[in-house]
């Protein structure tokens, strides 16, 4: 085996966790926080509670609150200069994944010069070297699906070339994250699952992933039994705080699984999806394809142990066979509610799928080389394929 464990982050994990920020040790001085454009992060009151406990502090703030559900470059560029001019030297993402994967991108153009796709590798990136460390990362995570509190990665579209694409070094990690599952009572049934499903699917995907390794696998799998247990509570009983902790503690033991694993080719495959069609939220998309990539898998016979492994760590004990976990995956998206989901309601054409596969390829190619199989292009097209509806 080979591994290696790097995950500096400071991880307050509870509920009310946020009533208690002031009792931590901020990294900077003055904070941009980020939050979406959305109307949730206010009218709950999230942002009046943090910003409570930065006055306790004395730490004056500054917002901006534009981030889209998939967030796009331009508002990374204008965010990291506001950053610069109001010489925040700290930002704060309250929010989901695409505004905690936001607030990283900000804090890294904030001292980087340039545009982000100068250091994007990938599609029409340049891959250059970091010049200078980005600005401090605080992460208050309101949903449970990207696990990035607990990662290095952020996903940024690059609207003018659909070009959806994923980057993080060491010094992306969030100082601070806070986990307080009393912040995500108010997600609403459809989007629990989409998100608790893309926190399975990091899991999944880790664990069959050729870099997995004791670390990763002991968070794969527990994640996989937590969601299996609580998501399909927490999606018809949002209220249920025991479900949301699950779900919740779960989501961050995906996120260090993409810090001591990673994803594989469904991630780039989906990013493809909504990087056409940016309305089509991730998890759906993920779903949307799961059940053909999980059994492209099932029946290639290349990770036959491990999808056991899964299936009866998702609840279906009497696993014997690969297929089993494609079973348990449709049995649990039933009870979430999710099982009918369709591409064709987001837009999506079968004249587009052969492009989805080059996007998928030429932008987020690297997951495919660390796929337990090896999948063609023509391979990928039948998954789409089969997954259309």
């Amino acid at each position: 085996m080979q591994a290696t464990y790097f995950i500096p982050t400071k991880l307050v994990f509870g509920s009310n966790s946020l009533s208690a920020l002031a009792e931590q040790t901020l990294p900077g001085k003055k904070a941009l926080i980020v939050i979406s454009s959305g109307t949730s992060t206010r009218k709950f009151g999230y942002l009046d509670l943090l910003t409570e406990q930065l006055d306790k502090q004395s730490i004056p703030y500054i917002l901006y609150d534009k981030i889209l559900p998939n967030p796009i470059l331009s508002h990374v560029t204008e965010g990291a200069m506001l950053a610069r001019t109001e010489q925040c030297d700290f930002v704060i993402g309250l929010g989901g994944g695409s505004v905690i994967d936001s607030a990283k991108a900000i804090a890294f153009m904030a001292t980087n010069e340039g545009n982000l796709w100068d250091y994007i590798n990938g599609g029409s990136g340049k891959g250059k070297p970091m010049q200078t460390k980005p600005l401090p990362i605080v992460a208050i995570t309101t949903t449970a699906g990207t696990g990035t509190e607990a990662d290095p990665w952020f996903v940024i579209t690059k609207e003018e070339t659909n070009e959806k694409i994923g980057y993080g070094n060491a010094d992306t990690f969030p100082v601070l994250s806070i986990v307080d599952p009393t912040l995500m009572l108010s997600v609403p049934p459809h989007y629990t699952a989409y998100q608790g499903f893309d926190a399975l699917f990091h899991s999944t995907e880790g664990y069959l992933n050729k870099t997995a390794n004791t670390f990763s696998d002991l968070y794969s799998l527990e994640a996989i039994r937590l969601l299996g247990k609580s998501l399909p509570t927490a999606v018809k009983d949002g209220a249920n705080l025991q479900a949301r902790e699950d779900v919740a503690l779960a989501n961050t033991l995906a996120g260090m699984v993409e810090s001591t694993s990673g994803c594989i080719s469904e991630h780039s495959l989906e990013h493809a999806m909504s990087a056409f069609h940016p309305e089509l939220a991730h998890g759906a998309g993920l779903i949307m394809i799961s059940e053909a990539y999980y059994t492209y898998i099932a029946q290639n016979h290349v990770s036959d142990q491990r999808m056991i492994d899964m299936a009866k760590a998702l609840g279906k004990e009497d696993a014997v066979q690969a297929m089993d976990f494609v079973v348990a995956l449709k049995e649990l998206q039933k009870a979430c509610g999710v099982d009918a989901l369709k591409m064709s309601d987001y837009g999506i054409t079968t004249d587009e799928l052969e492009a989805m596969v080059q996007n998928a390829r030429e932008n987020m190619g690297g997951l495919f080389e660390v796929d337990p199989m090896t999948l063609s292009d023509e391979d990928c097209l039948t998954i789409y394929k089969n997954s259309f509806r």
